[in-house]
């Protein structure tokens, strides 16, 4: 018994992100499960005896795939933000209170604000990094520091 990817897809995916879900408790490493569940049936080509074994081929495939994203390098060792706030060491308060206003940018400005002023990388290196034009950077440098104004604007008028 063979049916379509698509045929399975609409009728399984559901299930099958639940279970993955479940087991990696990340919507997008679940996607991703899903996803590569469907690669390996339609690549697999193998006959199956029924539309349980078929099932249960398919959410076995699932659990395994969701158990090894929690096992990647990545998965591991990743920590909050809170976690690896505690490990820093900052001279003052203040700088303290900077970075993490610096770490609550969105990503494309927090990356260039990071780079420029933690890492003293210049216009062009950054450019080079990210791949984008060194205006692109000096663009979202500009942005970044008016968004960083504001945030530190706020935190100290509701300090007065």
């Amino acid at each position: 018994m063979r049916r379509s990817v698509q045929e399975l897809f609409e009728e399984y995916q559901n299930n099958l992100y639940a279970a993955a879900f479940n087991v990696c408790r990340n919507a997008e490493d679940a996607k991703d499960v899903v996803q590569d569940t469907f690669i390996q049936y339609y690549s697999f080509k193998k006959e199956f005896d029924s539309e349980q074994h078929l099932r249960a081929w398919l959410m076995r495939v699932a659990i395994n795939k969701a158990k090894n994203v929690n096992r990647t390098f990545w998965r591991r060792n990743k920590r909050s933000l809170e976690d690896y706030m505690e490990t820093l060491v900052f001279e003052t308060p203040q700088s303290e209170e900077l970075f993490e206003t610096v770490m609550g940018l969105p990503e494309k400005y927090r990356i260039v604000i990071h780079l420029f002023y933690y890492e003293d990388y210049s216009v062009h290196e950054i450019g080079d990094i990210l791949k984008i034009s060194d205006s692109n950077v000096k663009v979202r440098l500009s942005r970044g520091r008016s968004l960083l104004k504001e945030r530190l604007q706020e935190e100290w008028d509701d300090d007065e």
